[in-house]
């Protein structure tokens, strides 16, 4: 978890929209359903 905040922090520093980060978010919301759903855990 700590990774990824510093992952959405180290990019959003980078990005001066906020619409990659919304990607990114959603993109993590997808893995965590896909662990929710029975895959093995990154």
């Amino acid at each position: 978890v700590l990774l990824v905040l510093w992952v959405l922090g180290l990019v959003s520093s980078y990005t001066i929209g906020g619409f990659i980060h919304i990607l990114l978010v959603v993109a993590i919301v997808i893995i965590l359903l896909r662990v929710i759903s029975g895959r093995k855990p990154l």
